[in-house]
């Protein structure tokens, strides 16, 4: 294989543990198509949750594979290196949802320079959000010294940033903000936003491994092991942000807090083998996953998308600059690179302050 040579690194649908790479050739454009070459992206938990929901919000169908297979979407960077569409020059270095691989072919339904949009025929059906590819020389967020950063925690900011506003949007009366699995990156986001807000109060719920590491980021008002859910106090409101898609955990803050959990939001599930549970006879607001997209299409109606991209980056900024304080960032390029941190982020052994960037170009 040449270094041109394309690669895909591949995860059995039916069997997560289970991945492979496959080489082929460098792709050939049609007319109206472009080529990314896909420089690096992150890596986080959140990408195994978008395995968890695969079927569901249609993530294996961003990139064709192999029946039984699938291209976990990653969000990183990529550059032109052809195109056969007028409205797409060579040399153009987008942010987005790319698959984990070397290159990547879209066919542009819009091409413009602020926006690409991806418009080919297996991406229909999927929210407008997921199909946007963002040029650096229009991105306001962008600055080269932040790629990783934005890699990293852009994606999961946006839906921590918009799960909070849909909190704020329902006026609950809550009083704590409950946020499970909070060492993860997603979490992070969301206790930076909640404490920013300082409508409630935000509790982490995490391992005893990660207790030091997440009540020293300062984000949380209060942080306790799973064990020690039960010692909060049941007679205050609260909803319930469960990142870990653990079905027992789940149950028990429901029963816990009762009548008094307003609401129970599902964004992650990076205990995805502790899933699988029943939700029947829970008290209190029965689980709803939170699909961010959907806030966002609200807030352009009421807001403008004007306005509403003022206030995501006024509210980047602050978790930026938060961000780079306490994360690590490590790269890595290769096959061997790739499928550890993808094995590690399978097994949750991944230490919470390391943030993962990737890239098959050895």
């Amino acid at each position: 294989m040449t270094e041109s040579s394309g690669l895909d690194f591949l995860v059995n649908r039916g069997d997560w543990n289970d991945h492979r790479f496959d080489e082929n050739p460098k792709p050939e454009l049609t007319a109206g198509q472009i080529l990314f070459r896909v420089d690096r992206f992150a890596f986080t938990a959140n990408n195994i949750s978008y395995a968890v929901a695969g079927d569901m919000l249609g993530y294996w169908r961003f990139f064709p594979a192999p029946d039984g297979w699938g291209r976990l979407p990653v969000m990183g960077y990529g550059e032109v290196v052809g195109s056969e569409h007028s409205g797409v020059s060579v040399g153009t270095r987008c942010f987005g949802f790319y698959p984990m691989s070397r290159y990547v072919v879209i066919e542009p339904s819009h091409a413009g320079p602020d926006l690409i949009i991806e418009g080919a025929p297996h991406r229909e059906g999927i929210a407008p959000f997921y199909n946007q590819f963002l040029p650096s020389t229009a991105d306001p967020l962008y600055a080269p010294k932040h790629e990783d950063v934005l890699m990293l925690m852009r994606g999961l900011f946006m839906t921590a940033f918009l799960a909070e506003d849909f909190l704020t949007d329902q006026d609950l009366g809550e009083k704590l903000t409950v946020i499970s699995s909070a060492s993860s990156k997603t979490a992070i986001a969301l206790a930076h936003c909640v404490k920013t807000q300082a409508r409630t109060q935000a509790i982490g719920l995490t391992s005893q491994r990660n207790l030091e590491f997440v009540r020293s980021l300062g984000c949380y008002d209060k942080v306790l092991t799973y064990d020690e859910a039960a010692t909060l106090d049941a007679a205050t409101p609260a909803v319930f942000v469960d990142m870990a898609g653990n079905s027992a955990l789940r149950r028990t803050i429901h029963e816990h807090f009762g009548d008094r959990l307003r609401h129970s939001s599902i964004i992650g599930a990076t205990h995805w083998d502790q899933g699988g549970g029943s939700d029947d006879g829970l008290p209190g607001s029965k689980p709803a996953f939170f699909f961010a997209p959907g806030q966002a299409e609200k807030r352009t109606a009421e807001w403008g998308a004007k306005e509403l991209q003022s206030r995501i980056a006024s509210a980047w900024n602050g978790l930026r600059e938060f961000t780079e304080q306490w994360m690590k960032i490590e790269r890595g390029s290769g096959r061997e690179a790739v499928a550890q941190v993808y094995e590690q982020t399978l097994r949750g052994t991944c230490a919470p302050q390391t943030g993962q960037i990737l890239s098959l170009w050895d």
